[in-house]
Formats: structure tokens, sequence, C-alpha cells
């Protein structure tokens, strides 16, 4: 059984995030993405939104770097709620959100959450004020913030005197330690700051990003020790294909089994004219195939072998698992629990018969040389065997069968053989 982290709970909007501490119920682990239009491209940024949204991004942030987005915030927010998406929108703000969140109001009461980097809201002097008039806002309008540091833009005097402080030490760190405390320091002395302006506890979470692995982890378990505050965890950077995916799995997932991370983000760059939504779908997996969450229905599939020189069920069971996605913007409302629904798409008789009967329903096809048929099994049961030209089409008539039979809301609700794993606070 996992454990999370006790955490002050705060809210993005109506959505809440962390918890355990003070009475607060712990909510679950959060899907985060971020949008690559220009947000004064109002449509653009609308229709990426709401896709984003409608592919399981539970919180959407926006760059706001310049008065042409800013002002067209409001406009976005207003085009969201027409179309019944209510996702809570973050503002991403670097150099000028202080005169921005000043100059467009209607930008400050739109947003749900701003996000600041320490690192680069001002310098020498400047940086308290403009830090200040930020966290004022933020005050002013009841919204939570994100005290945001990354390694790419970490407050350079802040470095420097750490860096000649340590240079003073009998035993200095190594500069890689270094500068994962200063990440830290950066975080919570920011943290420290907000609370002294005024701004409440309950309005802040916390993110210190890298981009490598091993010092992503050991950063957030410094922070996690450290303070009460939600975390949200993501490999900055984390690259493009395979790369970017293998990478933010293996950090976010050493965290998450610690029970540490209260939203996550997979950083992705997309390929050209790829979906701005895979890095949703990977966050999913992420949490899915950990057994914290479920979102979708899962297909199991065997790799293949010299067993199954065709190709048919490697065809069959991305057929199925696209066509599962597509339809849970629909069946999530009209179908409760079938997020948790198991598909077994299996070549051969070798391991297809029991996995399939592992699987709320799961097909068995023929593998080289094997009897032309395919057995299908519901609920650990062989029900029918299916052969000729449709198996494809038939199989997948089966399955939305067993969703409307076993999920219609009102009818033979049941609990669907799940893997999740119940969560509890520590």
């Amino acid at each position: 059984m996992l454990s999370r982290r006790n955490t002050i709970q705060v809210m993005i909007g109506h959505v809440p995030v962390g918890g355990g501490l003070y009475g607060s119920t712990v909510a679950p682990v959060l899907v985060q993405s971020m949008t690559n239009t220009d947000t004064a491209d109002a449509a653009a940024t609308i229709a990426q939104v709401y896709e984003l949204w409608q592919a399981g991004s539970e919180v959407v942030r926006i760059t706001v770097n310049s008065a042409e987005a800013a002002a067209q915030v409001a406009t976005i927010r207003q085009g969201l709620d027409a179309l019944g998406c209510n996702v809570p929108l973050v503002g991403d703000f670097h150099y000028n959100g202080h005169k921005l969140l000043q100059a467009y109001p209607d930008c400050a009461q739109a947003l749900a959450k701003y996000r600041i980097n320490p690192g680069n809201v001002g310098k020498g002097s400047k940086r308290d004020e403009q830090f200040a008039a930020m966290i004022e806002t933020a005050i002013h309008y009841k919204k939570a913030v994100r005290i945001g540091v990354n390694w790419g833009s970490l407050d350079q005097a802040k470095m420097a005197q750490m860096m000649d402080d340590n240079g003073k030490l009998a035993d200095p760190l190594p500069a890689d330690a270094l500068m994962r405390e200063a990440l830290i320091q950066s975080a919570l002395e920011s943290a420290q700051q907000a609370v002294d302006l005024g701004l409440n506890a309950n309005q802040i979470i916390i993110s210190c990003k890298v981009s490598n692995v091993q010092d992503l982890v050991l950063v957030y378990q410094a922070l996690a020790a450290r303070c009460e505050y939600p975390l949200h965890l993501g490999l900055t950077e984390a690259g493009m294909g395979s790369k970017g995916v293998v990478a933010s799995t293996a950090a976010l997932a050493i965290l998450l089994q610690q029970g540490i991370g209260d939203t996550i983000r997979v950083s992705l760059t997309p390929e050209p004219s790829e979906s701005r939504t895979k890095e949703v779908v990977v966050a999913q997996e992420i949490l899915q195939t950990m057994g914290i969450r479920s979102f979708t229905p899962l297909v199991t599939a065997c790799p293949g072998c010299g067993r199954t020189t065709s190709t048919y069920f490697q065809e069959l069971a991305l057929q199925i698992q696209t066509w599962l996605r597509q339809q849970m913007p629909v069946w999530r409302a009209q179908f409760p629990g079938v997020e948790t629904l198991s598909v077994a798409v299996m070549g051969c008789v070798v391991n297809g018969p029991g996995e399939s009967k592992l699987a709320n329903i799961g097909i068995s096809l023929p593998g080289t040389g094997e009897v032309p048929v395919a057995p299908v099994f519901v609920d650990g049961e062989k029900t029918v065997t299916l052969k000729g030209d449709h198996i494809a089409e038939e199989f997948q008539q089966l399955v939305n069968d067993y969703v409307h039979t076993h999920y219609a809301e009102g009818g033979k609700l049941r609990a669907a053989k799940s893997n999740v794993i119940p969560i509890v606070s520590i």
C-alpha cells in the first residue's frame, strides 16, 4: 500500500491539491500540462486548452509574457467556460509579471494560480519589490501561487553568495550538492517571504525543476522533508520521444513511490505535428501503471515473438487502445468506473488464454500455425470463439457491449478487476 506525504491543502480554483494536514483529505495526484500556443491568439489557446482538458489534464498552464497575452486571458477563460471546460488556468510569469498583473486586473482575476520563478522576477533591490507586487495581487484576488524554481534560471546573486560561503568551509559541498541546496533554499525562502507579506500558507505550491533524474529525486526528497507545502513534480526539458518519456518516468516513479508529489507534468518536446496531449497521456499512464489512479481502460498485449509472425494482434491492440481512449470523454460521464476496465489482446496460445482470463475481457488470437480461431474470455470465462475476417470489429463490439452492460449508471454496476493501490496519508 502506497502512502502519500501529508501537506497543507491548496485550492487551484475549484481543484484541491495535496492535503492530509489540519483536517483536510488527501487529494489525488493531479495531471498538469501547458500550452505552447501564443496566448495572444485566444482562439488557438482556447482550442489547445480544451484539447488538453479532454485528454485528461486537470490543470493547464498558459504563458503570460506580454501585454497582448495578458489582455486575452479573460477572453480565454470565458471561451472555455462557454465550452463547459472548467479546467483551472495557471499563468506562467517571468520578468514582467508584476506589471502585467497590475495592468490587467481581468487577467489576474481569470487565472486560478500564478507561477512565479524567484530567479527571474527581478534583480537587486527591485527583486523584492516586484515579487511583493505579485504576491499582493495573489492576496487581493485570493489566488494560489506556485513558487517555481528552475535550475536554468536560478537566482545568480544567491548562487554566487552561496558559492563564496561554501568556499570558506573546511569541508565544502560538491558543486552539484551546492546547486541542489541553492534550489531548495530559493524555493523555501521565497515561500516564507510570501507568507511574511500576508499570503496564506494554503495558497502556496512549490516546485524545483532540474533536467537530471538523480538531482531531481534528491531535491524533492529534501523538499518533502523540509516543508509542508504541496509539491509539483516535473523533470524540466525532459526531451523528445522515448528519451523524454523514459527520463520523466524514471524520476517521477521514484518520488511517487515514496509518496512525494501532488501534481505532475511530463515536459515532453513534441515531435513535428505531434499533439500536445501526448504528455498528458504519459503522465496518466505513469500514475495508472503504478496503481495510483485510473484514467482510461488499458490494454494488456504481448510483445510478440517467433510464434506471432503476423502483425494482426499488434494492429488489434493498437486499434482497441486508441478506440478506448477516444471514448473516454463520453464514457467518463456515462459509465462510472469504466476507467478501471482491463482488456487483453494476446497473440498466441502460450500466454493468451491465461492473460485473457485475468482481464475483464480478453481475446487470444491464433499464433503462427495455430488453429485460426480466437476465443474470447469475459471475467475469466470463455464466452465465444471468433473466426473469419471480422474478428477485430466483432471483438470491439463485445468490449462496447461489456461497458454498456457492466458500467451503465443505474444498471448492473460492478467493481471491475483493478490493480489500483489504495492510497493512505502519513
